[in-house]
């Protein structure tokens, strides 16, 4: 496994598997790594040639200072996970090297990133569109794998490629669990014990919000979803959407076109934790 740190060596090593006619698979990371990252990894390995994973801690799509300097950074540990998932290339660049001066380029989503997270966290996805973009430049890659959990960050993401004309394939990636059902996340970490197992009702109500939504409207699972979180006081839903799963538009009634998909977010003391389920899928 190679470690490369700068965009021009990274370039020439990947332009020599492509000379070979290799192709290359890419999965984009904040580091401090789980199972839901190295599943990602498994379905790059699984339909590429040649795996890069990049560990990167990217500023421009924090908007809470806060919650950058607390984001875990666990570098060593990382890399010896993905050394034990034989991947090819880690690409773990310094914030000088991706930003060599600031990056003031401004995306127009529309409607996908001005809801959502997009509401709560203020400039995020343009962050995220920013580095990502450059990691693209970077890396070329022939597909690129994504967690359905940050589903709305897919969705921003492969309409940054459409307005960008990339030539890289997004391929989603189903949620990974842990066996209680709680969504795995880099900041899973950052909860107590005691956090941690409130934490699990967020799942617990989403999957139960799947037979709700057999006899309730839209409205009425909304409503019921946030009541049956925040009634624990360790938890707090910050918002709770059924969107339909194209344009992210909020649902009205089950009948509308396009499947749904409930998206929501809920602190946990200070800890901002997402999830989504699907329905009619």
């Amino acid at each position: 496994m190679q470690v490369i740190n700068y965009i021009s060596e990274l370039k020439s090593i990947v332009g020599e598997y492509r000379k070979q006619n290799k192709t290359i698979g890419f999965v984009p990371t904040m580091g401090a790594l789980h199972e839901g990252h190295l599943s990602l990894v498994s379905f790059s390995k699984e339909n590429t040639d040649i795996t890069v994973v990049s560990i990167f801690v990217n500023p421009t799509q924090f908007n809470d200072k806060n919650d950058l300097k607390n984001y875990p950074r666990t570098l060593d540990a990382d890399l010896e996970k993905l050394a034990s998932k034989a991947v090819d290339i880690v690409f773990a660049p310094s914030e000088s090297e991706m930003y060599p001066e600031p990056d003031t380029r401004i995306f127009d989503f529309g409607n996908l990133d001005k809801v959502m997270e997009g509401a709560h966290r203020p400039g995020h996805f343009n962050g995220v569109a920013q580095v990502v973009s450059k990691l693209f430049s970077a890396v070329e890659p022939d597909k690129a794998f994504f967690g359905d959990k940050d589903f709305q960050q897919v969705a921003v993401i492969k309409q940054m490629v459409r307005q960008l004309n990339l030539p890289v394939a997004i391929v989603p990636c189903p949620i990974v669990r842990e066996a209680d059902g709680l969504a795995m996340s880099s900041r899973n970490t950052l909860l107590s014990p005691v956090q941690r197992q409130h934490a699990v009702l967020i799942s617990k109500t989403l999957f139960e919000s799947r037979e709700m939504a057999k006899t309730m409207d839209v409205k009425e699972l909304k409503a019921w979803v946030v009541a049956n979180i925040n009634k624990d006081p360790e938890l707090e839903v910050e918002y709770f959407e059924i969107v339909d799963d194209t344009d992210l538009i909020s649902a009205k009634s089950w009948s509308e076109p396009n499947k749904k998909v409930g998206c929501i977010t809920v602190k946990v003391g200070n800890v901002r934790l997402i999830d989504n389920i699907r329905y009619n899928s």
